[in-house]
């Protein structure tokens, strides 16, 4: 039997993650991979230049894939991914995280017998509006091989019936975005911006379709980062859905808005900042890796350890609420040895897991 793998990828974070497992499976040399863009991050800020930066080899295949609703964008994916696995014939596709690249991915190859392992599974945030909470737990009902990043997402897994056996195999590899910031740490960069950055910053960011598309929602976040604007600045890469949802409801953003970034140049604005303020799910994280207190715009989270430890705290939309925490958490320190997130070796287990492995 062969060991060839089609690893899907299609969002930002997943490229980041990709980058450590594939330099791990190279470093193993027991695995043949296939790398698969959906083209879901198509805007080359968030897609072309992660692949740069991150010394990922160019995808083997490209989907272009990209706009339309979350139902379009998926059964497109799905269509086109069918046909790729036809044509390729892999082992196994590795997927990772929540996106509609994840469960797309996940779904074609099991119509087509192919098993699955999934990076990141097990994570929740109970909150079953979000969709990628939806792709969350499908993904992980398909796969047959689950990369944990953490104990709780391991009992997350057991709650739903996923134990380690026969038929489903559970490994609490670690968190492979911890891989991520000790291997690039030290090439991280300013971003190319006109004028000077200032010496004391937060580093805001919010994408989400929930905090965009509701315009009461955009509006109280967008006050609320022009208030703390007033006092500390604020840096805020520009996510294109987001710059667009402001544009519309003609909203003034006094930020110091700057470009999406590559993820050399947003390491060195978390190493640099005293704060994040994020409905991202990656960057609370992050956050946490690189000492800094997070508040996260949104009302639930998939890293719920970080609450547990007081490393980072929910505000919701709500203006008031994300002024007053956001003032309380400046200075606040935060000490990254829990062992959350295990080690930063979490591609290398991965690697060697996968490279023993054969058809299920």
């Amino acid at each position: 039997m062969g060991n060839r793998i089609l690893t899907i990828v299609g969002a930002r974070p997943q490229f980041i993650k990709a980058s450590v497992v594939n330099l791990a499976i190279k470093k193993d040399g027991k695995v043949e991979e296939i790398l698969l863009h959906t083209g879901q991050h198509y805007d080359a800020n968030m897609s072309d230049i992660f692949f740069k930066d991150l010394g990922v080899p160019e995808p083997d295949i490209n989907l272009e894939i990209h706009g339309g609703s979350h139902g379009q964008m998926t059964g497109r994916m799905l269509e086109k991914i069918e046909g790729v696995l036809i044509t390729e014939k892999p082992d196994r596709v590795l997927i990772y995280g929540d996106t509609n690249s994840t469960l797309a991915g996940a779904l074609a190859a099991v119509k087509l017998h192919i098993p699955v392992a999934h990076v990141e599974a097990g994570l929740r945030s109970f909150d079953r509006r979000m969709p990628e909470e939806i792709n969350r737990i499908l993904s992980d009902q398909i796969s047959n091989v689950l990369f944990s990043p953490t104990l709780k997402a391991v009992k997350n897994l057991e709650s739903e019936g996923i134990r380690h056996g026969k038929d489903k195999q559970v490994y609490n590899v670690g968190d492979v975005m911890q891989d991520a910031a000790r291997v690039y740490s030290a090439q991280a960069h300013p971003p190319d911006v006109s004028g000077t950055l200032p010496a004391d910053f937060i580093l805001a960011t919010f994408h989400r379709a929930e905090n965009t598309d509701d315009i009461d929602r955009l509006n109280s976040i967008v006050s609320a980062l022009n208030r703390i604007h007033g006092e500390i600045k604020v840096i805020l890469p520009l996510h294109p859905r987001t710059r667009a949802a402001i544009a519309k409801a003609g909203l003034e953003i006094r930020a110091h808005v700057i470009e999406p970034t590559g993820y050399l140049e947003m390491l060195w604005l978390l190493q640099h900042c005293s704060l994040v303020a994020t409905d991202s799910g990656g960057l609370q994280k992050e956050s946490y890796f690189h000492g800094k207190p997070c508040v996260t715009l949104r009302q639930s989270t998939e890293w719920s350890e970080l609450l547990d430890v007081n490393a980072n705290v929910l505000v919701g939309a709500d203006e008031n609420r994300i002024v007053d925490v956001i003032r309380s958490r400046l200075g606040q320190e935060i000490s990254n040895d829990q062992k959350l997130y295990g080690d930063g070796h979490a591609a290398g287990r991965i690697a060697e897991i996968l490279g023993s492995r054969r058809n299920d």
